[in-house]
């Protein structure tokens, strides 16, 4: 893979784009304006939203490769790499970015409530596909933004930047469940996908080699971002994927109590607990009594 490029500062990206900084925390890229650059692999010190109109080969986004569509949206977080491999051919990129630190957010609503924006943490495969009107509300708010920027700095400044990006990406959210909602079939295969490697965890014995079932080992048995599976099932059951695992965990157990050629610490072991009294304390907080009660009266 190619060298990678660290961009610890939003000044870092307008130089390399030719692009003025009018902000050093943060900054509303139009490519149209910029010069054309060659190809490269970047890591991100702060938080981009990228409105790609433009197709110029596969984008690495994180681990994966992903093909993307003109209208395409897609999020990096501080820490997260991304890019198009450099073939040596300078382009002319279309479409926009919003790049902003975290040090901007600091002391605001929207820097304690980042983590609710869990698409910062998808997959190339997970991006978000616009339509023609929620681009125009991309846009608009970008717009704004940029104007604010170009506004000369008073009082006011910081709250009504950081108020439009968090208009933004509240927009984001609600298109995110639009796409959800169009993509109902292939959710629904991914649900079933993910509940058959469930009942495949326990009676395969992964349970006892792996321990208890976590978010992250059926997220990647099904090629997803831990973050996207969740709100997928969260959409899909109402419940979270926690959850969701945890109701199949105690169903498990439920049946296995009743097996009294085993005691009860070898099917705490066997469902994947290292504690028979972790066993006890989950199933008594889930059932309402501890697995021996529940055995004595049934």
């Amino acid at each position: 893979m190619d060298e990678i490029l660290r961009l610890d500062h939003v000044c870092q990206y307008n130089e390399m784009m030719g692009c003025e900084t009018l902000h050093p925390l943060v900054s509303v890229v139009d490519f149209s304006k910029c010069s054309p650059v060659k190809p490269s692999h970047k890591s991100f010190g702060f938080y981009a939203v990228m409105l790609k109109d433009f197709k110029c080969g596969e984008l690495r986004y994180g681990r994966h490769y992903y093909d993307y569509q003109e209208g395409t949206l897609v999020f990096f977080a501080p820490g997260q790499t991304g890019g198009i491999d450099n073939n040596g051919v300078s382009f002319q990129p279309k479409g926009w970015a919003l790049l902003f630190h975290p040090d901007l957010l600091l002391g605001t609503p929207l820097g304690h409530n980042m983590k609710d924006y869990t698409f910062f943490s998808y997959e190339a495969n997970e991006a978000l596909h616009l339509s023609e009107q929620e681009r125009e509300t991309v846009l608009d708010c970008l717009h704004k933004i940029e104007a604010e920027l170009q506004h000369a700095v008073d009082r006011h400044s910081k709250n009504l930047i950081v108020t439009n990006i968090e208009l933004l990406l509240n927009y984001c959210i609600r298109f995110y469940d639009r796409q959800f909602i169009t993509r109902s079939n292939v959710n629904k295969d991914v649900l079933t996908r993910f509940e058959n490697l469930l009942d495949d965890y326990f009676v395969s014995g992964k349970s006892q080699s792996i321990g208890l079932p976590s978010v992250q080992y059926f997220a990647d048995q099904l090629h997803l971002s831990s973050n996207y599976f969740g709100d997928l099932i969260k959409k899909e059951t109402g419940k979270s994927a926690q959850e969701y695992i945890q109701i199949k965990l105690i169903n498990v157990a439920k049946d296995r109590v009743f097996d009294t050629s085993k005691t009860l610490n070898e099917i705490a072991y066997e469902l994947g607990f290292k504690y028979p009294q972790h066993f006890s304390r989950v199933f008594k907080n889930r059932v309402g009594c501890s697995p021996n009660e529940y055995r004595m009266e049934k």
